[in-house]
């Protein structure tokens, strides 16, 4: 698989993450889940294929997309299809990125997976449109900086003080989490009626997710696990308290995690692995 990503500059560089073309996707699986890592997304099929989101529990489809569709702030896991020499476009915002963009409540959108046309009309099929028409990635790139450029509304980026707070849910501590939200210059309504504009989740939900992810790097890295002292270290009431909010997130149980061998990947995880 080939992935090409965008460095981005100035203005929008402060709301989102990145941008990325993917393409030559060769899957050993058809189904795959998808564990939230606090983001919002644009994504563009460019292959002509359309997906599927499936019910977690029995794996049915129960939603088909095509052309562009976003993918809100999700708060558990969600399950959805892999294609052969697939080849996507995709925006991904920063936490608190999305709203300048989108002009309403992240809070709206969050579990849902939708088409583009919902959110934006036309525009963003006639930027699909534009994107597939370009040689070059770098021009694919250029087109969906000017579309961002227009659509972006600086009388709905997010105030200073709650940017600090989430720089700070960043780059401290998972231990320093609490300490964080609770020293919120303003009250502790205004930060969750903040958090739910600019993010979609609450800050303990936000903070809870955020935890979850700081682990699941830390399993990565790590070549034994051992599960007490995971639970201990990010201070969760216990061992059982631990699993189940993995549960919560991954839809499957920390052991099990490793025995499928899925501590190799980043948040995609095979469900109907091949072999």
């Amino acid at each position: 698989m080939a992935i090409e990503r965008h460095l981005l500059k100035g203005v929008l560089n402060q709301y989102i993450e990145a941008i990325f073309h993917l393409k030559d996707f060769i899957p050993d699986h058809s189904i795959e889940r998808v564990v939230p890592t606090g983001h919002v997304f644009i994504i563009f099929e460019l292959d002509g294929f359309q997906r599927n989101t499936y019910d977690n529990d029995t794996l049915a489809p129960i939603a088909t997309y095509k052309d562009v569709w976003v993918s809100g702030m999700q708060k558990n896991h969600i399950s959805i299809s892999a294609h052969q020499h697939s080849e996507l476009f995709v925006i991904q915002f920063k936490a608190f990125g999305a709203y300048p963009f989108f002009h309403f409540p992240m809070q709206n959108l969050n579990d849902k997976v939708i088409s583009g046309k919902e959110v934006f009309g036309e525009d963003i099929l006639a930027l699909r449109k534009e994107i597939l028409e370009k040689k070059s990635t770098e021009e694919k790139f250029q087109s969906a900086e000017i579309w961002l450029l227009e659509r972006l509304r600086k009388d709905k980026t997010p105030p200073a003080e709650l940017l600090k707070v989430m720089e700070r849910l960043q780059h401290e501590p998972v231990v320093n989490f609490p300490e964080v939200i609770e020293g919120y210059a303003k009250t502790q309504k205004h930060l969750i009626d903040q958090f739910k504009k600019y993010v979609g989740l609450t800050p303990k939900y936000y903070q809870r997710m955020l935890r979850f992810n700081v682990i699941l790097q830390q399993i990565y890295q790590s070549k034994k696990i051992e599960w007490a002292q995971v639970a201990y270290q990010f201070e969760y009431t216990d061992q059982s308290h631990f699993i189940k909010e993995f549960k919560h997130f991954s839809g499957i149980n920390p052991q099990k995690f490793i025995q499928q061998g899925f501590h190799d990947a980043t948040n995609f995880f095979p469900l109907d692995k091949k072999g």
